[in-house]
């Protein structure tokens, strides 16, 4: 994989999750195509960093796999300025997540279809969901999994007290919704339920794109993956595509650009902040996005960039927890010491903490009765009418336990378990554009527009009081770490709890909250809210009268023989963590070009 032609027949732009699997498709489809990979980050091939699921957090805490999009500074997040991460190596997000496995909701996908985008429904999706996976996880609803894909989907070998803790609280306390065993089934929501990873039960290793797609296949001579790389532009012939520009990302490089050609096909891949930023580069976009670059515009597209659909508002809470709570804080420590028996346990036989990404449990909350609807607020009403309504298998929320510590410094000679929630469907949308046309290095004008609608917010405050009155529930619960709630008014009965002999009783009442309460609660929300790292819809899959920037073949208007395939084609949001959706969309990416390149054989 280290030798380069100057000619492909096929080139990505980026190799992130659906890169991966695309490119691989058709190395394995056609062995004979010469194809391309040109990724900014480095290689993941067997590092351990990567294979080992509960290491992600490393990746994470040093950024050294990630890009950091910082936006604009934001009053509606109290005058901070939001830092939104991307994957930045080889597999891309799906190398370095938190391997959650959660599927879309069939309507997120009916919605594609709906917006002219014919063959992108639920309908064809679901069996390419199947297509993709080997599923482990047990007693999962077997008309919606797969059982011979690349992906594998567990549970893992352990099964920590938190998370059968979370459940137990759930059926126990909440009487509006039950329990289940599998909701990534495309439709069930308000169910409390084990949750699966992208882990593979017999190696105990992170199933990822890289590996499953790409670096099992390193017998083929045509398939090449050249790294830490950076592309300018796509190079254009009378409108038609026929290479890229790309320069090394080594700061210490000579700043001097090199061509590659593709006699068939470029393939933009750099993601949601990737692939606009290359079109526009390349001219593709609007004027006074372009002109403000200094580039010559080709294509007057104004949607490049814009539709950023505001990622999954990620809120995480900190409890005290019992002496014998199952947590993996000693391996999200970075200590070595404190690692080295999980990693004896793991590489004895693929199993322990360190296949575990912490998550064992969570529910798709939808809310349901008068009482749910009082405490959201009448903000929301527009967005349950216009979304929710009318599709009983979108969430608003997902809530879930986690068996670490990863919203507050570290305390010592004590466990804490952490609540986590985010929103799945943000009301407002956001943007990016390039700054510079010549230095894909140089950042980006990005603004998420994290809560810049007020529902946004209450959506969060009523996930936090549901998470809340599980987690003081939960066996393992001792109290609540003040640093990482809203600073209630002393005395109240919202008041943090510092410290506590167990749990309250599952018949306990609910925290009864002032207004006061929910304003503290509002404003902390401001503070904490962050991303899940889930960015899409900045080339958008849409008519182009309508912002789109494909078209339903992934086709760039405007131009021939250049394509986007990656999150960012997505015209609307997911109800879910984003890594299946960015498989979802690369192998119907596949079947496109497979059909378009005439390749030989079934699809």
């Amino acid at each position: 994989m280290n030798s380069f032609n100057s000619e492909y027949d096929v080139v990505f732009a980026g190799g992130g999750t659906t890169a991966c699997v695309v490119a691989g498709r058709l190395a394995e489809a056609d062995p004979t195509l010469k194809i391309l990979v040109i990724e900014s980050g480095r290689h993941t091939h067997n590092v351990a960093t990567h294979v080992q699921p509960a290491r992600y957090f490393h990746n994470l805490g040093t950024g050294n796999a990630l890009s950091l999009h910082k936006g604009v500074v934001s009053e509606a997040l109290g005058g901070r300025a939001p830092i939104v991460p991307s994957g930045h190596c080889v597999g891309g997000g799906s190398s370095v997540n938190f391997a959650m496995y959660t599927r879309g909701s069939a309507s997120d996908y009916d919605d594609w279809e709906k917006l002219g985008n014919p063959g992108w429904g639920s309908k064809e999706l679901i069996p390419l969901a199947r297509k993709l996976e080997t599923y482990q996880g047990g007693q999962g609803k077997i008309e919606t999994h797969g059982t011979d894909g690349p992906i594998a989907i567990s549970r893992g070998n352990t099964f920590t007290n938190i998370g059968r803790e979370f459940i137990e609280s759930g059926a126990g306390w909440d009487r509006l919704r039950s329990v289940g065993r599998d909701t990534s089934d495309f439709k069930t929501v308000n169910q409390y339920s084990p949750w699966c990873k992208y882990i593979d039960q017999k190696t105990g290793k992170r199933s990822d794109a890289a590996h499953h797609y790409i670096y099992n296949k390193e017998d083929n001579r045509n398939l090449h993956v050249m790294t830490n790389h950076l592309v300018v532009r796509v190079l254009f012939k009378y409108h038609r595509a026929v290479g890229v520009e790309y320069l090394a990302a080594d700061e210490e490089a000579v700043r001097q650009t090199k061509i590659i050609r593709a006699s068939r096909l470029v393939v933009v891949s750099g993601g949601a902040f990737g692939s606009p930023a290359i079109l526009e580069r390349s001219g593709i976009g609007a004027q006074q996005h372009l002109a403000a670059a200094d580039v010559k515009q080709l294509v007057d597209l104004p949607g490049v960039g814009e539709n950023y659909q505001v990622d999954h508002n990620l809120v995480l809470f900190p409890y005290l927890a019992a002496d014998d709570a199952d947590s993996l804080d000693d391996i999200f420590s970075g200590d070595e010491v404190k690692i080295a028996p999980h990693l004896s346990q793991w590489t004895k036989d693929g199993s322990g903490l360190l296949a575990h990404n912490s998550i064992d449990a969570g529910i798709k909350l939808r809310p349901v009765g008068s009482k749910d609807f009082k405490e959201i607020g009448p903000s929301f009403g527009p967005a349950w009418k216009g979304l929710f309504a009318d599709a009983p298998d979108k969430p608003v929320v997902i809530t879930c336990a986690i068996s670490a510590n990863i919203c507050a410094p570290p305390i010592k000679d004590s466990k804490i378990f952490s609540v986590g929630s985010f929103s799945m469907y943000p009301l407002a949308i956001g943007y990016t554009h390039i700054s510079s046309g010549t230095d894909p290095r140089a950042p980006l004008n990005f603004n998420p527009r994290f809560f810049e609608n007020y529902a946004d917010i209450a959506i969060l405050r009523w996930a936090y009081k549901h998470g809340r009155e599980l987690a003081r529930r939960m066996k393992s619960y001792r109290g609540e770490l003040a640093s990482g709630h809203p600073k209630f008014i002393e005395g109240t009965p919202a008041s943090v709890v510092p410290r506590a002999p167990g749990p309250v009783s599952t018949s306990a009442s609910d925290i009864v909250y002032t207004a006061e309460d929910d304003k503290a609660i509002d404003d902390f929300l401001r503070t904490i809210v962050s991303t899940t790292w889930h960015s899409l819809g900045t080339c958008a899959m849409k008519p182009r009268t309508e912002g789109g920037v494909v078209d339903s073949r992934l086709n760039v208007y405007g131009v021939h023989n250049l394509k986007v395939a990656d999150l960012s084609i997505c015209p609307s949001n997911v109800g879910a963590n984003t890594y299946n959706t960015a498989l979802l969309v690369g192998e119907k990416a596949f079947l496109i070009i497979a059909e378009e390149l005439g390749l030989p054989g079934k699809h």
